[in-house]
């Protein structure tokens, strides 16, 4: 066979490129990265043609695609750790459109497999993920987390905060330089939950490495987002009452009737959770009845990318259950939305939006009872357990925990893993000073990462990078390159199940056109993905506007001083400042 050349690549066959010969001839040079080698021989390849990618909530479908399948590993010089495995999709130099793309994952996860790479695929993008040297593509950051003495293994923490997805990023785009022959080419991210918290780690630190970056509902400030997911199992025992998740969707679904018009229209979907704060009574759903069939359990709906079950409650079976509203499951309803606050009554950290649904609510049927029992986060387990406390178990006793242990352990958490995972440094001048954009989108529903988490960084950034401008001016200085776009009636990294709103499915194809064209996104693009109104079209507005129907049928976006003032919260219980 003949050898190919570089600089003939583009105009080559698939098959002439995607071979372990070409593939080791174009790898990056040894020491590209100081500090790592990379084991030629640990390349594999194959050819792999005509390839459908189903629709995703993060990107369209596509089909007849042709790409090379490439995996190779490296290892860090001095360590005795795992190697590291890279996992690439090159497609067809015919269909190569001169763009690079990192994924993330989810959960404790750092890669979401082929998933990840079937979103660059779509666009012609070379894609790549890493198992972060954890030993296998479906490994979890807990997995590997505590050495055999117990101790923390920083190695892997720091992999997971931010060195894995960089360094397969800078590898990456070497090796798509070097596969097609060419100088020049977009790079990018996309990525949500803890992929969208991957995303921010690379623009904070390595700013000139992406001209763009997708990021959705990002899991940052993890040493107060993780342990908020014990908040409702903590307010649960200590009110000694468990609500069935019957009864929560029964105050959920109430909820979203009463706040529905409030955006100026009624079509099921609550597009000013702002207004649904200060205009709807959680008193008014007492004794209102509900009923649900027998589930037999599973993982519930809107899970983010790479979440395991054991990560996620609410999924044990549970019998027929009819009963009307309480004042116990509203007095958790009200504590939970109210957002965790210390024995003081100060807060510590950010309540959900009113329509969300209480996904770390919903109690557990004990089948020896024959009633609820209080049914703890797995990752809120987990994180407390293996994290902060070393230790490898997910069982803690929540009858010694109340609201200012979880505080002590949101401090903690900040504490240690500040230069690792916290992930919101807020000065991002070497990113904004390179061209770069940054697209940023959260669910008005989210019941995993409160809505206004985006809000408080997008926000901490502002002022960080602004100080000396007016409000207006600044919001007008930060649209220039980071747009953030609050999702109406969306869940956690997808549509919401109970709101039949549209979607921003085609998020990167918006960053393509604002990197590529400058086309800056005033409005994001959102179609309905399922249900009655499955494929009707809708614009979401880029915040701090906020849509609303005037006239009940066109929709405008507004200034509303109030709504900015919703989602600001002061965190007086945290001795220091939370950006």
């Amino acid at each position: 066979m003949a050898v190919v050349g570089v600089s003939a690549a583009l105009n080559s066959s698939l098959s002439s490129v995607c071979t372990v010969s070409y593939v080791q001839s174009v790898l990056p040079a040894s020491e590209f990265i100081t500090g790592i080698t990379i084991n030629v021989d640990s390349v594999t390849t194959n050819t792999v043609t005509n390839y459908s990618v189903a629709s995703s909530n993060l990107y369209p479908a596509g089909s007849g695609l042709n790409f090379c399948n490439v995996t190779f590993s490296y290892t860090h010089d001095g360590s005795d750790g795992e190697a590291t495995n890279l996992w690439y999709w090159l497609p067809a130099p015919s269909e190569f459109q001169n763009r690079y793309l990192s994924s993330g994952g989810g959960g404790f996860s750092i890669s979401s497999g082929s998933g990840g790479l079937s979103q660059g695929l779509v666009f012609g993008a070379a894609t790549g993920t890493t198992d972060g040297g954890f030993g296998s593509w479906s490994a979890q950051l807990t997995d590997v987390l505590l050495k055999a003495n117990g101790t923390l293994n920083y190695d892997a923490l720091y992999a997971f905060g931010y060195k894995a997805i960089h360094e397969m990023s800078v590898l990456g785009k070497e090796l798509t330089r070097k596969f097609y022959g060419i100088e020049d080419f977009y790079s990018y991210y996309q990525g949500c939950s803890e992929g969208g918290r991957e995303g921010w780690s690379q623009v904070q630190r390595f700013g000139s490495q992406f001209d763009g970056a997708a990021i959705g509902a990002p899991a940052f400030r993890q040493a107060f987002q993780q342990v908020n997911h014990l908040f409702p199992a903590v307010a649960e025992t200590l009110n000694n009452y468990a609500p069935s998740k019957c009864e929560l969707t029964a105050i959920n679904n109430a909820t979203i009737a009463a706040c529905d018009g409030l955006d100026g229209i009624v079509d099921g979907v609550v597009s000013r959770t702002d207004l649904c704060k200060t205009h709807f009574d959680l008193d008014s759903v007492l004794g209102r009845p509900y009923s649900c069939a027998a589930t037999i359990g599973g993982i519930g709906g809107g899970g983010a990318p790479g979440k395991r079950k054991r990560q996620m409650g609410g999924g044990a079976p549970s019998p027929a259950v009819n009963g009307t509203v309480s004042a116990g499951a509203i007095n958790i309803a009200k504590i939970l939305l109210n957002g965790l606050r210390d024995s003081k009554g100060r807060q510590v950290y950010i309540p959900f939006q009113p329509v969300a649904t209480f996904g770390d609510a919903a109690a557990t049927y004990n089948s020896t009872t024959g009633g609820y029992s209080v049914s703890a986060s797995g990752i809120g387990n987990q994180f407390v357990d293996y994290l902060l406390n070393e230790v490898a178990t997910t069982s803690i006793d929540l009858s010694t925990v109340d609201y200012d242990k979880l505080r002590s352990w949101m401090l903690q958490a900040l504490q240690k893993f500040q230069d690792s995972i916290e992930t919101t440094w807020p000065d991002l001048e070497d990113f904004q000073t390179a061209g770069g954009k940054v697209i940023h989108f959260h669910g008005e529903s989210d019941d995993s990462v409160p809505t206004a988490s985006s809000v408080r960084y997008y926000e901490s950034v502002r002022s960080v990078m602004y100080p000396k401008l007016s409000y207006t001016d600044s919001v007008a200085a930060l649209d220039d390159w980071y747009r953030l776009f609050l999702i109406p009636g969306a869940g956690h990294c997808a549509p919401s199940t109970t709101q039949p709103a549209p979607f921003p499915q085609n998020v990167f194809g918006s960053l393509i056109e604002w990197v590529e064209g400058g086309v800056n996104p005033t409005l994001l693009n959102a179609t309905v993905e399922s249900g009655a109104n499955k494929g009707a079209k809708g614009k979401i507005c880029s915040y701090p506007l906020r849509p609303y129907w005037t006239d009940g049928v066109n929709m405008d976006c507004v200034y509303d001083q109030s709504s900015v003032d919703s989602f600001t919260y002061t965190l007086d219980s945290i001795p220091v400042p939370v950006y």
